[in-house]
């Protein structure tokens, strides 16, 4: 897996600092961004979290890249609504040969790393036979109505990307570009660094989250699962690991 903080808002810290204050202020605009000085902007955003005023967080956002994660996290992460992504495509990209992600606990087991590696050596041998067979009976037809041969195997070989895909396994790699405003990167952060989140998009969250405390740590001072500022919101599912979890991001830098 590798996480890569591409852009975010400049200096999020002042701007949510300037949006914050701006509710609670007759002062113009102008006025308030001259009296956010560093010390002020610090002090007003510490009580800012202390007391959860989120919908000025809102105006802050950040843009990471994703590679070597699954179908399967995938499926996952856009389930988060409020965000926005780009994703490698199954139709325009020939995924002949493809990486996978081999899950910690199947490589743990040797007998199920076998038959995991052997599964995805046979995806991808029926992946490109498919894929093959499907160019080969596209761009016959597409000739035979009359199209040039080697734009009619250009426009074959993206048909068959388009149904070929259907044989590939979840664990098949893809890239990722998503960006999320503040508040939806602290319900992101509160459900997917928990123990219980799945393991491989409870680790993307952490990556993430470690990145985003590197721009701005007093805007992320909080973040992480529900548990470790508060109770755990898991109820009787509960990993039973918060002492340990609350350790490991409270002192996340």
């Amino acid at each position: 897996m590798k996480v890569k903080l591409l852009s975010h808002t400049p200096d999020p810290d002042r701007l949510v600092a300037v949006a914050a204050k701006l509710c609670y202020s007759a002062s113009d605009i102008d006025q308030l961004e001259e009296k956010q000085t560093p010390d002020k902007v610090e002090e007003f955003l510490d009580r800012l979290v202390e007391i959860g005023h989120e919908s000025p967080v809102e105006h802050a956002s950040f843009t990471f890249a994703v590679e070597g994660v699954s179908r399967s996290l995938l499926a996952q992460i856009t389930r988060h609504r409020i965000a926005s992504f780009s994703v490698q495509s199954q139709r325009y990209v020939d995924k002949s040969n493809f990486e996978y992600i081999l899950p910690p606990q199947i490589e743990a087991i040797p007998d199920a790393k076998a038959e995991f590696i052997a599964a995805m050596e046979e995806d991808a041998a029926h992946y490109e036979s498919i894929r093959l067979k499907l160019i080969e009976g596209h761009t016959k037809r597409l000739v035979d109505e009359g199209t040039e041969e080697t734009q009619a195997r250009r426009q074959a070989e993206k048909m068959a990307n388009e149904d070929a895909r259907y044989v590939l396994s979840n664990a098949c790699d893809t890239k990722i570009i998503m960006t999320m405003n503040v508040r939806s990167l602290y319900n992101f952060f509160r459900l997917r660094c928990c123990r219980r989140a799945q393991w491989e998009i409870r680790a993307l969250a952490t990556e993430m989250l470690k990145l985003c405390k590197s721009v701005s740590p007093l805007l992320f001072r909080k973040a992480g699962p529900s548990c470790v500022w508060g109770g755990c919101s898991e109820g009787k599912m509960y990993c039973g690991h918060i002492d340990e979890v609350r350790k490991e991001f409270r002192e996340m830098k």
